[in-house]
């Protein structure tokens, strides 16, 4: 079975986070969230995953991951021009895919549960295709299932104004070869986009059997500020900690650490985790990090209070300045402020003195 995952898109609800870079490459406890959905697919046994590839700074894509070795899988890129659809990547993969059966993973999906399991089932299954539901509080944001009274799939619709039920439609999608052909006879939606939610509704209709599996775990569509610092939260508190830095004196930790070589703690400091702080950081003196955050490689952080944040690589936070639910891009500045605390979402690059 060969994985697709999609890397594309715009991610307008992310600006200016994404103005210089896709968003499926922001990380996540300093790890960018496409390679969640890339571990995925290789602990479900897939090593053959075309990329599909398209907007701003797509060769950022194409430099992290390479050709895959470094991951353990083998990696194709597919280019995508304009942003017109899930089911209009997809159908760009049909070389790639062949006759093989398929999973398409959206790269800003983050899923906490192994899907080795839904794979063999779909495997050795009649479906054409299965899709994987999870109940949401806000069902008007995705793609809709609902399902007749034996528990089988009656309609699939996307972000209905009045959703008949709660059953979302996750970005993970187990496919047969048959969605070549339907895609190839699809309309654009009023989007002008070719939806995969729609695709699949043809695929219903004609007579085709589509499974599903319910998540009950813990499943993210990361396309806000606040999915993100949302799931930062849940993938620290389950990770283990390690310490491979040094730490001075008269520092104080407290819950779950995580941090990469040659950083230093300095005197004063206090960590509530948890917390991941990565390579070559310097972290004090007298800074207060507090739960959920995530510090990136090469920052230097002293005097400030941060908690319930991502701090990317390459920040410098020096500042006696509280900061709290933010993102903070690559390589920004901030210092020479007062006590008071901040909410920031700030672009690569920037610099505050406030």
């Amino acid at each position: 079975m060969k994985g697709i995952i999609l890397h594309g898109g715009h991610g307008t609800r992310l600006r200016p986070l994404t103005h210089t870079g896709p968003k499926q490459l922001l990380p996540i406890a300093n790890k960018p969230m496409s390679e969640y959905c890339l571990n995925t697919l290789k602990d479900a046994g897939v090593s053959e995953i075309a990329i599909i590839i398209g907007g701003i700074a797509s060769n950022k894509v194409q430099e992290y991951y390479g050709n895959g070795k470094k991951f353990g899988v083998n990696i194709t890129y597919v280019l995508q021009d304009e942003p017109l659809g899930i089911a209009h990547a997809i159908n760009l993969c049909k070389n790639f895919i062949n006759n093989d059966k398929f999973i398409v993973f959206l790269g800003d999906n983050i899923i906490k549960k192994d899907i080795l399991n839904y794979r063999k089932e779909f495997e050795k299954s009649e479906f054409d295709a299965s899709i994987l539901l999870c109940e949401v509080d806000n069902p008007s944001q995705f793609g809709i299932a609902v399902l007749n009274v034996d528990g089988s799939i009656k309609k699939i619709m996307e972000k209905p104004k009045e959703p008949p039920t709660n059953l979302a439609v996750t970005g993970i999608y187990f496919l047969t070869p048959k969605i070549f052909d339907i895609i190839s006879r699809l309309k654009p939606s009023w989007r002008n986009e070719l939806e995969i939610t729609d695709a699949l509704q043809m695929l219903l209709e004609e007579g085709n059997k589509i499974g599903y599996y319910m998540i009950t775990d813990y499943w993210k569509d990361t396309g806000t500020p606040n999915d993100i610092i949302h799931a930062n939260k849940v993938i620290l508190e389950n990770m283990e900690s390690y310490f491979k830095g040094i730490k001075e004196e008269d520092v104080t930790i407290e819950g779950n650490l995580m941090v990469g070589e040659n950083t230093i703690i300095k005197k004063g400091c206090k960590i509530i985790g948890p917390v991941i702080i990565g390579k070559n950081c310097i972290i004090g003196p007298n800074a207060i990090i507090g739960k959920n955050t995530s510090i990136g490689d090469n920052s230097e952080i002293s005097k400030c209070h941060i908690e319930d944040s991502i701090i990317m690589n390459g920040c410098k936070i020096k500042s006696e300045i509280k900061i709290k639910n933010s993102i903070i891009a690559f390589n920004s500045e901030i210092d020479q402020s007062n006590s008071e605390e901040k909410v920031f979402l700030l672009g690569e690059g920037t610099k505050i003195s406030l």
